[in-house]
């Protein structure tokens, strides 16, 4: 049906087969951002949020999204993951402070971990918002995206940032 494999024969969703593909090591890096006050940026520096430390909690949650992936995405298989990393990056700005997140992730399997680096990254950009809000309800999450991943049977990508005016999401 259309070429979707998320599809049977009666147009119904299904969990894709996965069992002849070969186990390779397959990587993923997706990247978010959150642009905030310049008010959150120094409270969060300062560790001055009620909340916490607010990217040390935002760093674990995205670990735990990444593990927790096949439970919130229903076509997702779950997978062995061999290792997420999380780092953050500032830009600072006239009128705004933008925090980059880029989450990468690692596995050995029969299937990708894209979907892995991106609910990561996403997760990691909510947390923030969430610790954060009461500081500044009107924080912008995204752009969010996969910047690349590597093995399996479709080879290796690599987003061109130019391409969609995104430099500065490294």
């Amino acid at each position: 049906m259309n070429g979707f494999s998320h599809f049977n024969e009666q147009g119904r969703a299904q969990m894709v087969d996965i069992s002849e593909k070969s186990s390779t090591v397959r990587t993923a890096a997706a990247v978010s951002s959150v642009h905030m006050k310049n008010e959150v940026y120094e409270k969060i520096q300062s560790h001055d949020i009620g909340k916490g430390d607010v990217l040390a909690v935002a760093q674990v949650a995205g670990i735990m999204a990444a593990k927790q992936t096949s439970n919130i995405i229903p076509m997702c298989h779950p997978l062995s993951l061999s290792g997420v990393d999380i780092s953050f990056d500032w830009k600072i700005k006239e009128a705004e402070v933008i925090l980059h997140i880029k989450a990468q992730v690692k596995t050995k399997g029969s299937t990708g971990v894209e979907m892995e680096a991106l609910t990561s990254a996403s997760v990691c950009a909510l947390t923030v918002y969430d610790m954060c809000k009461a500081l500044d309800k009107g924080m912008v999450i995204g752009p969010t995206f996969l910047l690349e991943k590597t093995g399996g049977k479709n080879g290796d990508f690599k987003r061109e940032l130019s391409e969609y005016n995104l430099e500065d999401q490294k």
